[in-house]
């Protein structure tokens, strides 16, 4: 285990002392069955991680685990949440190296790591004494043997906060359902290699049984276990299933990850004390086979933390997972927990209307107070230390977006995005408005569409559409890495075009929306600009390197706006809507396998077929 993070790893003499006498396994019953990753990347520092178990499916447990195991601990290390399989009758052992070269011939840092049933026979180690922005290899093995490796990994540290660089690139990814079809998005950017860190901004999974929320019989793509998931169990083995994805691999291997959850982590529409479908209730935990919500958390929190590459942020919070990364002076990386941490109630289906009427309510948060001071202490912060850049990671989306076209004009807003906070959105803006905080780029998903917008206070702020002027920053958000258009899993290309031109219509601030294909986008900063590339899917039938270039756009610094020249994205999109400017299909597909560039037709969802 890491000494500055002991979280991270096993008590070893506790296990040892409950394992003692058992003989270990043998290399050759051991796999490594989901490859590696790294992620949380610092300048002398990076999280590795793999899983290395004697068979290979998940630790079962009871779904509810009782005792005195630490509240959101995410190695639990008193007692057995194992009820139906045995824990197993020895650490396993394995000794790590991290290095310069591919040929790992230099050592960078090594050391010997144990693991067992208690974390899934998941291993997670702080590799230390590493130079700022550097590319490093690294792998694990079976102690004593050197047939038994892991693949071969790939990572890289993050600048020193004072290190002046002149770019980093970032891959921005959200909302990956399995049986909607294949992750191609995370192989083509990992094919393209073409970035430093990736992001991932929530819902990494989906909760659902096979039919709910997606169908992947067809296409081989069900989730496991099969049924809604619960248990501690079900989270592991929900997780190790999408990590099958062979792209999902690939972006893992190649590449540190900087990733948060959002709702789907846990269940769909979560905040503090509930869900949509589970609410601490008498009735909710009777429907919902016997599990509250404070258990149901629990045992998702820590299957996450078992199975990313990511820290223990604060020793004294289990819970916590907002964090900060300074990437040399060019820019502050702030990512946001607006889900599981501290959320005021969300808009659950049945409340609707009556989160709108409180949605600007001064005690609602997005986060909680304490977070929300960390908040705006890091933003202040970071335009004290000089950084050029503030890139805030929220996992819905930031700007108002005008829905009175699908909602109609009662209930016109997405309450479960920061529509239903304004008073947290409005403090965020006085917190940038007042301290004169500029460049200020905000990144989201779970809408599952793409959206551009200018960060405006609006009705406080005036703001002119034609030049951004009265902005304060842009917001970039996300189409889905394979979860169905917010229009539907079968909505054509037309239609979906139509509704962007209404939307792009009804909301000033908002300058492109595109709602028809699965995606991704890439950020490429440095010190002049940052410029935003939106990437669409043909296909997610089957796996393929494919993708459309959809847009691009550029922040200039100290612009506070889009760059307009006279409208924004160059004055030309390939689909949805653009202020002022023109869409023209054109199907150009680049294949990140082989670069050769060809024309498609676009296909989108398993219902599609």
């Amino acid at each position: 285990p890491s000494q500055n993070h002991p979280g991270l790893g096993v008590s070893i003499h506790k296990v040892n002392k409950r394992n003692a006498g058992a003989a270990p396994y043998p290399a050759s019953q051991l796999n490594f069955t989901h490859g590696v990753a790294s992620g949380d990347p610092y300048p002398n520092s990076v999280i590795l991680w793999t899983r290395c178990a004697p068979m290979s499916d998940d630790v079962r447990s009871n779904s509810t685990v009782t005792g005195y195991v630490p509240l959101y601990n995410p190695v639990p290390i008193y007692g057995q949440a194992n009820e139906t399989g045995p824990p197993s009758t020895a650490p396993i052992c394995l000794t790590y190296k991290v290095s310069k070269d591919k040929g790992l011939a230099s050592t960078a840092d090594s050391g010997t790591v144990y693991t067992s049933s208690d974390t899934d026979y998941t291993v997670k180690v702080e590799a230390n004494g590493l130079s700022p922005y550097t590319q490093y290899y690294y792998q694990f093995s079976v102690c004593g043997s050197s047939n038994v490796t892991s693949p071969l990994g790939r990572t890289k540290t993050t600048p020193a906060p004072d290190d002046v660089i002149t770019k980093v690139a970032l891959a921005i990814f959200s909302c990956s359902n399995f049986p909607f079809g294949f992750f191609n998005a995370y192989g083509n950017s990992a094919r393209k290699d073409a970035v430093d860190y990736v992001i991932h901004l929530g819902d990494y999974i989906y909760e659902y049984a096979n039919g709910e929320y997606g169908d992947g019989t067809n296409i081989g793509r069900v989730s496991l276990p099969d049924r809604q998931i619960y248990t501690l169990y079900d989270y592991r083995k929900r997780l190790a299933t999408y990590r099958t994805d062979q792209d999902l691999l690939l972006s893992h291997r190649q590449f540190p990850w900087i990733p948060v959850w959002d709702d789907h982590e846990v269940a769909d529409n979560t905040y503090r004390d509930g869900s949509s479908e589970l609410n601490n209730t008498e009735a909710s935990f009777i429907k919902d086979g016997g599990v509250s919500v404070d258990q149901r958390k629990m045992n998702a929190v820590r299957a996450y933390f078992e199975w990313m590459p990511i820290r223990q942020v604060d020793m004294d919070d289990g819970l916590r997972i907002w964090r900060s990364f300074s990437i040399g002076s060019l820019l502050d990386l702030v990512i946001l927990d607006t889900r599981q941490y501290d959320r005021s109630i969300t808009d659950l289906y049945w409340n609707t209307h009556y989160v709108n009427q409180i949605s600007n309510d001064a005690s609602r948060s997005m986060m909680g107070p304490r977070q929300e001071s960390w908040f705006f202490n890091q933003l202040i912060d970071s335009k004290q230390r000089g950084a050029t850049w503030r890139v805030i990671g929220s996992q819905t989306v930031y700007s108002r977006v005008n829905l009175s076209s699908t909602f109609g004009n009662v209930d016109p807003l997405n309450f479960d995005a920061w529509d239903g906070y304004q008073a947290n959105r409005n403090r965020t803006f006085q917190t940038l408005y007042e301290n004169d905080i500029g460049n200020n780029i905000v990144v989201s998903g779970d809408s599952h569409a793409n959206w551009v917008s200018d960060l405006v206070w609006l009705d406080h702020t005036p703001y002119d559409p034609s030049s951004g002027d009265g902005s304060i920053g842009v917001e970039f958000a996300g189409a889905a890495v394979s979860s169905p258009s917010p229009g539907g899993a079968n909505i054509t290309i037309a239609a979906a075009n139509k509704a962007s031109q209404v939307l792009v219509a009804d909301n000033r601030e908002l300058q492109w929306s595109e709602l028809y294909y699965r995606g991704y986008f890439e950020l490429h900063i440095s010190q002049d600009s940052v410029n935003a590339s939106y990437f669409g899917l043909p296909t997610l039938l089957n796996r393929n390197p494919d993708e459309i270039s959809l847009a691009n756009f550029t922040v200039l610094n100290g612009a506070n706006a889009l760059y307009r020249n006279p409208v924004p994205g160059g004055g030309v999109v390939e689909n949805g809507a653009l202020k002022g400017g023109q869409t023209v299909q054109t199907n150009v597909t680049n294949s990140t396998a082989t670069g050769m560039y060809s024309i498609s037709r676009a296909y989108q969802s398993v219902e599609d077929s």
